[in-house]
């Protein structure tokens, strides 16, 4: 159904230093294993969890020589950056894989913009007459923001949930100049906005938000353009846009692989604990195709 996944192996956000950082400043237990891999933990009651995020191990056994290390009394969340047979380890499946959709930044800015669908092309190019004028800056330290606000709105609407503001924001204050807002005006009026967040040679679209306005405008496809140009100047080599949901989301999912991004299937997420697996394991063997993608 998707494409194959490119070749280079970006850090994701969920593993990066700029993310540890920002955990550890609102006091987030955290710790960095002696393979580099990041784990969280939190606490449910009396019973401690660890949570293991898009770690880039190879191999089940080596996801589970990082649970082991953790030395956790409670269940270790795994939820790898590829399909892994976790089965294998014991692990019992909880969700299902998604997919994200990853733009390589490495070509020359004439090939990427080559590489845009014609439909995006289309509405770029309907963007570009309406006299739109886009701003770039560092995140604003303030959670009344008006991008905050409507995206609090809409996850409450549709009934999911993101970052809280909170961490957005200490996300800016932690990696100064790493937190970017890139905003559209119709004159003074801000008619749609974008927030990425950089760490290292990657860059992850983590909020956008268009108003009636911006969208007969074709705006978020400008603002879209407009950040792989910047990206690309700065040296960033790969562009994660986030989940994309192909039967539910189809219009978001065709928009981001309408820049010529490619479908970047995870690995789902799976429970390792020794005392649950052992009663567990027929239904994990079960579920092997689901998580798999057999």
């Amino acid at each position: 159904m998707f494409d194959a996944a490119p070749t280079t192996d970006p850090i994701p956000l969920q593993q990066s230093d700029a993310f540890e950082r920002t955990l550890r400043a609102l006091g987030q237990p955290v710790r960095r294993l002696e393979d580099g891999t990041l784990a969280v933990h939190r606490s449910f009651g009396p019973l401690p969890v660890h949570m293991i995020s898009r770690p880039q191990a190879a191999s089940p056994e080596a996801l589970l020589t990082a649970a082991k290390r953790l030395r956790s009394r409670g269940p270790v969340v795994l939820s790898p950056e590829m399909p892994l047979p976790l089965d294998r380890i014991g692990a019992l499946p909880l969700v299902s894989p998604n997919t994200v959709a990853r733009l390589d930044l490495r070509p020359d800015l004439g090939t990427l913009k080559a590489n845009l669908h014609q439909k995006w092309r289309n509405r770029l190019r309907h963007a570009q007459k309406q006299d739109l004028r886009v701003k770039r800056q560092n995140m604003p330290d303030d959670p009344a923001h008006w991008l905050l606000q409507a995206d609090a709105l809409q996850q409450s609407q549709r009934r999911y949930r993101s970052w809280p503001t909170a961490l957005t924001l200490a996300y800016g204050r932690e990696n100064p100049s790493q937190s970017k807002l890139f905003t559209a005006f119709w004159g003074r009026e801000p008619v749609a906005a974008m927030l990425i967040l950089r760490h290292g040679t990657t860059a992850t679209y983590h909020i956008g938000h268009a108003r009636p306005s911006g969208r007969i405008a074709s705006a978020h496809t400008l603002l879209m353009w407009e950040v792989i140009c910047w990206a690309q100047k700065k040296g960033i080599d790969d562009l994660e846009l986030g989940l994309i949901d192909t039967e539910e989301g189809q219009g978001l999912a065709r928009f981001k692989l309408g820049t010529g991004a490619r479908a970047h299937r995870l690995g789902g997420t799976w429970v390792w604990w020794p005392p649950m697996s052992r009663f567990f394991a027929p239904i994990a063997r079960l579920d092997r195709g689901l998580m798999h993608g057999i």
